[in-house]
């Protein structure tokens, strides 16, 4: 990350989401995606599959961005982005970003096969998965980034499964930069997009953002900061950066390990969440458990 300190007065005024989308209130989709804009800049093309993003966009012939867009098939965010990286080469203009935007269900789910395929062959954009843990879109069904114990449509008593750690996979890729961040935080999201435009060019670049969604998790549209702040406080969402493989802590979750930050229990993430109702003593014990044990592999990258 800048050794500078990064503040709101050093964030572009220009905005690339006009103002007035068919976003849902309080939708940390809304906000990740107007900084993550705001680090890329102008010259800058997005591929979306089906997703809340395609509802943010508008339908043809409008769109609620400033920039280039293509829509595309569920699965094919990796495929669509490589074709235009290719087009863009043909024609001389490799100075332009490609940032394929896709959630979660089109990316752990139905998009990882042509992921997958463009990060080995290491084909030059930038792809971002923004998770709100579901398909939210589709009415709330689980998908591979639901955590255990939800609700979703589809997993009425709970969720049985962990969710798929989706950066430790593009890890695996071997992928220059793969980075964490989250909805409550706008400069992290900046930091790591402009990050990832400007140090780590020419390869594919991977980053992985939580976004909490009220009619999905069931909580008040006001509490949208609250609920990632949270997410992010108790451990259940770690920030970081994973620059050729090495893990480097975000500010946020670094003062946690470190203890200058005294870490929440998990049991106040969920209590904010409709979706958590159904979690027992006995699973957030274990779930607290798990966090524990990820923390005490970070203490030992101090």
């Amino acid at each position: 990350m800048s050794k500078t300190k990064l503040s709101v007065v050093g964030i572009p005024e220009e905005e690339y989401i006009l103002a007035g989308t068919r976003a849902c209130s309080g939708c940390g989709l809304s906000l990740a995606y107007r900084f993550a804009l705001k680090a890329l800049g102008k010259n800058t093309v997005v591929t979306v599959p089906a997703s809340c993003s395609t509802v943010l966009h508008g339908m043809y012939p409008c769109a609620a961005v400033r920039l280039p867009m293509l829509n595309t098939a569920f699965e094919t965010s990796g495929a669509s982005a490589s074709g235009i990286r290719a087009a863009l080469n043909v024609l001389g203009k490799k100075d332009i970003t490609v940032l394929a935007w896709a959630g979660d269900g089109g990316t752990t789910d139905i998009g990882l096969q042509s992921l997958s395929g463009a990060a080995e062959r290491q084909t030059d954009f930038i792809y971002a998965c923004y998770d709100n843990e579901a398909y939210m879109n589709t009415g709330i069904q689980r998908s591979g980034s639901t955590p255990f114990g939800a609700y979703t449509t589809t997993t009425p008593s709970g969720k049985k499964q962990s969710r798929k750690n989706m950066p430790a996979i593009m890890a695996a890729h071997g992928l220059p930069y793969v980075a964490t961040t989250n909805a409550s935080y706008p400069l992290d999201i900046y930091e790591k997009f402009k990050r990832a435009k400007d140090e780590f060019k020419g390869n594919t670049r991977y980053i992985h953002i939580l976004v909490p969604c009220p009619p999905g998790w069931g909580f008040d549209t006001r509490d949208l900061i609250k609920i990632g702040e949270l997410a992010v406080e108790t451990g259940i969402w770690p920030m970081y950066e994973l620059v050729h493989g090495e893990m480097i802590l975000s500010k946020e979750t670094r003062l946690l390990v470190e203890g200058k930050k005294k870490r929440k229990p998990v049991k106040e993430y969920f209590q904010t969440q409709v979706r958590f109702k159904i979690l027992t003593e006995e699973q957030i014990s274990k779930i607290q458990e798990d966090v524990d044990r990820t923390f005490s592999n970070f203490e030992k990258l101090l």
